[in-house]
């Protein structure tokens, strides 16, 4: 008996063992998957904030809430299933899906580009296509599903670039890996997008604090807050006076970020299908840049290559404008009464 219970625990022992090795394995594979998508991480960061813009500030914080949530469904409830499917049943399917991604990315972030050049223009390319709404409720519902479809995109692009980074990986693991990866990089981005939208609302708080110390203690005030008080008064003062054009730039930022992705992608896509020739040029460019100035040339190479794929993407992009004003929205405008229709009639049948 007595030997047996030993065998039994010696047994038990080594699977825990087996388990614990398994579990730093997988998490050793999100943290290497994570920084290989890093690029695609801060241009996901980058890009949210902007759907944030225009709404109260008591309206933030739900937005984005809201927005994480439907991240995280991306990630869990449909790209993890179907990259491991993909990559099971059909590994061809994934590029084409990619560049579909990318396209949208592109005309996403041309559509920006449009309206900063030809704001007009760009009003009545939104009326047209039935982006601009008046009621508030139906506006944020519209900005969130914008900021989600978007983030669809961007987090298939991370999760497919964790995919190709394990592909040795057993299935299990290969999932648990995606999961690790899609749960972090929600939590890590969306956590920082909250910080950024409510600096501002940290920086009255704190340029309207007589008393830090005693603030946070809850003791009487000091001669220690007499002394710091200016100082956090005045970095209270400047995050208000410097989150709004920060905020800008990072509109910025996520606009180019979108146009670069999405061309990258696009690229990449087109090298995939053996019509390497516009890679290979802008590598053969970014080459040449480079080697005028040898000890910031692997610098240089990206720029450039990441500035080349920016125009292919804001090109794409500015075709596309058209494209879905004139063609896809007419046609998605006949659909969309007929499937209402047929789903009134199944409810009432």
């Amino acid at each position: 008996m007595s030997t047996g219970l030993v065998a039994l625990l010696d047994d038990i022992v080594g699977l825990a063992k087996m388990a614990a090795a398994s579990l730093d394995d997988v998490a050793a594979q999100a943290a290497k998957a994570g920084a290989k998508a890093a690029g695609v991480v801060i241009d996901d960061a980058a890009v949210t904030p902007r759907y944030v813009v225009g709404f109260t500030a008591a309206r933030e914080l739900p937005i984005i809430r809201r927005i994480a949530m439907g991240s995280l469904k991306n990630k869990l409830l449909y790209l993890l299933p179907t990259a491991l499917a993909l990559s099971f049943f059909a590994p061809w399917a994934i590029t084409p899906l990619l560049m579909f991604g990318g396209a949208f990315l592109c005309y996403e972030g041309a559509e920006k580009v449009f309206e900063a050049l030809f704001p007009h223009a760009a009003l009545a390319h939104e009326v047209t296509i039935g982006l601009v709404v008046e009621d508030p409720q139906v506006m944020e519902d519209t900005k969130v599903r914008a900021a989600i479809g978007t983030d669809f995109i961007l987090s298939a692009e991370i999760m497919a670039i964790a995919l190709a980074t394990i592909p040795e990986a057993g299935f299990w693991s290969q999932a648990a890996t995606l999961a690790g990866v899609g749960i972090g990089i929600t939590v890590v981005v969306y956590g920082a997008v909250a910080l950024i939208v409510k600096a501002d609302d940290v920086g009255v708080a704190l340029a309207a604090q007589p008393h830090p110390i005693a603030g946070i203690t809850g003791m009487a005030p000091s001669s220690l807050d007499q002394v710091l008080a200016p100082l956090i008064q005045g970095l209270g003062r400047g995050l208000v006076l410097g989150m709004p054009p920060f905020l800008k730039l990072l509109s910025i930022v996520g606009t180019a970020a979108m146009v670069w992705v999405g061309g990258g992608i696009i690229v990449h896509g087109l090298e995939t299908f053996g019509l390497g020739g516009l890679a290979r040029a802008i590598h053969h460019v970014a080459l040449a840049a480079g080697g005028m100035l040898p000890p910031v040339g692997a610098a240089i190479v990206w720029i450039v290559e990441a500035a080349a794929a920016g125009v292919v993407g804001l090109a794409l992009g500015g075709l596309l404008i058209p494209l879905v004003e004139h063609v896809l929205t007419p046609i998605y405008r006949r659909i969309r009464p007929a499937s209402r229709a047929a789903g009134v009639k199944d409810k009432s049948a």
